[in-house]
């Protein structure tokens, strides 16, 4: 099972960074959107899909009493913190490692396996690193806007990024044996909680956009520039994405 995993994996990260280099070799950084059309037509099919499956299935996961539902995204973001960790560092980031190690310990041990946030109560605020902000960090262009289906907006420079924090996961790693599924059902949750927490948002920009494709688009930019930045722009309340 592990060298089925690992054999995917690489084969995904040549297939992408191939494309990737191509792609950025082709064009330069005013590249925008040069796959408009295919990219409207898996934004349609997604929004699509989010109107008769996911929002609904988000609405009956609000029903959730809210402890519950903050104490499974808690244990969630933990099992995040090894991808984390590992991209701080490789962005230089000393301080931020050290904050991501010491919450994984606090949050793990006295937080009852993450699912109590006790590092943010002792004054450790959780950040998010992944390795297409580790690229983005390193020098690496973004290359073009591309929108997948059940993935959503991205670009090369993210794809490959999504790519190796899953090899960074050492759950990715770890023989489960009968219980694989439980990889699956990690990502179907985390994508429900996220759904969840952005209703009302994406509602809204979809209800004030004359182009909400467009606005998804400029609205991505946004927060992965943010993200990029670690927070260090003038944009706030930007959608999780």
């Amino acid at each position: 099972m592990n060298a089925t995993r690992a054999t995917i994996t690489a084969v995904m990260l040549c297939v992408l960074l191939t494309g990737c280099a191509a792609r950025m070799a082709m064009d330069g950084p005013e590249v925008n959107d040069p796959y408009e059309g295919f990219n409207r037509a898996m934004f349609r099919t997604t929004i699509a899909l989010d109107k008769v499956f996911f929002r609904p299935i988000a609405l009956v996961y609000r029903r959730v009493p809210q402890p519950l539902r903050e104490g499974v995204r808690n244990f969630l973001n933990n099992l995040d913190s090894p991808i984390i960790f590992t991209n701080d560092v490789l962005q230089g980031e000393t301080n931020r490692a050290g904050i991501t190690l010491l919450r994984a310990g606090v949050n793990t041990t006295f937080g009852i396996g993450g699912l109590i946030d006790v590092g943010t109560r002792w004054g450790l605020q959780r950040h998010y690193e992944d390795f297409g902000q580790t690229l983005a960090v390193w020098g690496v262009g973004e290359g073009p806007y591309i929108f997948l289906p059940l993935l959503g907006p991205g670009n090369p420079r993210d794809l490959v990024g999504r790519g190796v924090d899953f090899a960074f996961d050492p759950f990715t790693w770890v023989d489960l044996g009968q219980y694989t599924y439980l990889l699956y059902v990690r990502f179907g949750v985390d994508l429900l909680d996220v759904r969840e927490r952005n209703i009302e948002t994406f509602d809204e920009i979809e209800m004030n956009s004359l182009d909400y494709y467009a606005s998804v688009r400029s609205l991505y930019r946004q927060t992965r520039n943010n993200e990029i930045r670690n927070g260090a722009t003038e944009v706030e309340d930007l959608p999780d994405f």
